[in-house]
């Protein structure tokens, strides 16, 4: 399936239903499927050929979505570009990428200037809002002035987007995903969530990275999307009463931030069905605090990578109340028609309930990294994607992510699992956010060093949280070593917290992997 085939399906079924709220604006479906149709014939008369790479830096908008279709429609691919990057780490990715063409949104104008002289082969910027310098076109002008192109009849397997990873273990790859990957996900998403016509999405995750699940899904279902170009707790809750929104898909902090936000008993969420995660393990504190303040929402995971997205699912079911505990604390069971396992370092398969690496294939993973075939040998091993994740499975294939294999702590001859630990300390009453890191030990080798985020007033001691952590952990899990701070933690874009970032000062200049 090609993604544009959604687009045209919505079109079909949905004419005069709402496609976009972006402000107070509101298009149809109809309005949306010609405005596609006009962007498209307008990068072809840029010189735009089929397969051909467009960058894209960009907060949500609702141009955005129709300039991601129209690239699509005209047979190009997307790259979108994550905003968070300064403009050296930008013009990297739109050189690797070979994108001559760069459509921007009006917070990113200095940036797109920048990038006209940091960038070998940028031939052409769009003004996704207006057409003033750096920007050759306005969008707006575009769609005016040309004709609608019909949609380009490519094949499933061509190449729709390059997503270039956060970089958290190094410099950034472009991650290759075909019409059909992206497809596979929101068609499984769709059966998952069992989202259908009367989907009120409201993207909550930036649309420049795969977390955004609700562009195609909702898309292909005929739903509404939401937009708006910064969000944070306050706009998450105005817009879900605003617009009757359905389905809502973010990260466990800023779900974290939603529950304890002072208007979280009263706000009107009764329209919200499914509030989703994903990007990161959501710590237990947060999620019973969640639960406790939105008893009528339904809450569902999604485990992946930009590599593989959406590969494991855990339901509605198993996290409400009097579901199993343990059950909640996995990521869920594979994914419909996607396949996963545990092996070990000679990629066998272990037996039930033993650590391991998870690898997964199906119609989801991507085709390789653009220009990089050694690393793309090194991860698709004769079809299965090694994540890089530690864990298990138990006997009703629930898989447990025990770890990064990276974050991982070897102290003495115990592994320690961070995730763990982390759950633990997330739920100490003074505690607003947390990370658990290996550091240099003479003695261990590794020793368990927490770092924390108090809550506002709040002065937490290292023997508190120690007296707290031993009543469930094995003494040699329990952090060894405490440091407070009032700062945020560092988080990508998908809202991991960054602990390559973390590490690296304990570990400069020693051995340590970061």
């Amino acid at each position: 399936m090609r993604l544009t085939w959604g687009l045209r399906r919505a079109v079909q079924v949905r004419p005069d239903g709402i496609a976009t709220i972006d402000g107070a604006r509101r298009r149809s479906w109809r309005e949306v499927g010609e405005r596609v149709a006009r962007f498209a014939a307008a990068l072809r008369a840029l010189g735009i050929t089929p397969g051909e790479r467009v960058a894209v830096v960009a907060h949500n908008c609702d141009a955005f979505f129709e300039a991601y279709f129209g690239i699509l429609w005209a047979g190009a691919v997307i790259v979108p570009l994550n905003t968070r990057l300064n403009r050296r780490e930008l013009a990297a990715q739109i050189d690797d990428s070979g994108a001559r063409a760069l459509l921007f949104g009006t917070e990113f104008t200095e940036t797109a200037g920048a990038l006209r002289g940091l960038c070998r082969g940028l031939q052409t910027c769009v003004g996704l809002d207006a057409a003033a310098a750096p920007a050759d076109h306005g969008f707006g002008q575009l769609v005016a002035a040309h004709e609608p192109l019909a949609d380009h009849p490519g094949s499933a397997d061509d190449l729709a987007a390059i997503f270039y990873t956060s970089g958290t273990s190094g410099v950034a790859k472009g991650v290759m995903l075909l019409h059909r990957n992206l497809a596979a996900i929101a068609l499984n998403l769709i059966m998952q969530l069992r989202a259908d016509e009367d989907c009120v999405n409201l993207h909550c995750a930036p649309m420049f990275h795969l977390g955004d699940v609700g562009t195609f899904m909702a898309t292909i279902v005929g739903g509404t999307h939401v937009f708006v170009r910064q969000l944070n707790e306050d706009v998450i809750m105005r817009l879900i009463a605003e617009h009757r929104v359905t389905h809502a898909c973010t990260v466990p902090a800023v779900i974290d931030r939603m529950a304890r936000h002072p208007d979280a008993a009263t706000a009107d969420l009764s329209s919200l069905r499914l509030l989703g995660y994903g990007g990161a393990p959501m710590p237990a504190g947060t999620f019973e605090l969640a639960r406790q303040r939105f008893p009528k929402v339904d809450f569902a995971q999604g485990y992946g990578l930009t590599e593989m997205g959406s590969h494991t699912y855990l339901e509605p079911r198993h996290h409400r109340a009097g579901a199993d505990p343990e059950k909640r604390r996995s990521a869920g069971q594979a994914s419909y028609g996607f396949e996963v396992r545990v092996v070990d370092a000679d990629g066998v398969e272990v037996p039930r309930r033993t650590v391991g690496q998870v690898v997964g294939r199906g119609d989801n993973v991507m085709a390789g990294y653009w220009n990089r075939p050694e690393e793309t040998a090194r991860v698709l091993v004769d079809g299965w994607l090694q994540t890089g994740d530690a864990g298990y499975m138990d006997e009703e294939g629930f898989v447990y992510i025990t770890d990064r294999l990276r974050d991982m702590i070897v102290t003495g001859a115990e592994n320690v699992y961070s995730i763990e630990v982390e759950n633990v300390v997330s739920r100490h009453p003074l505690v607003a956010e947390c990370a658990v890191i290996g550091v240099p030990d003479e003695r261990w080798g590794e020793r368990v060093h927490a770092i924390v985020v108090t809550k506002a007033g709040a002065a937490l001691e290292f023997a508190d949280l120690d007296a707290f952590c031993r009543g469930e952990l094995a003494a040699y899990k329990c952090p060894r070593s405490l440091d407070l701070r009032t700062e945020p933690l560092p988080r990508s874009a998908a809202g991991k917290v960054l602990k390559r970032e973390l590490r690296e000062p304990f570990w400069k200049d020693r051995d340590r992997r970061v």
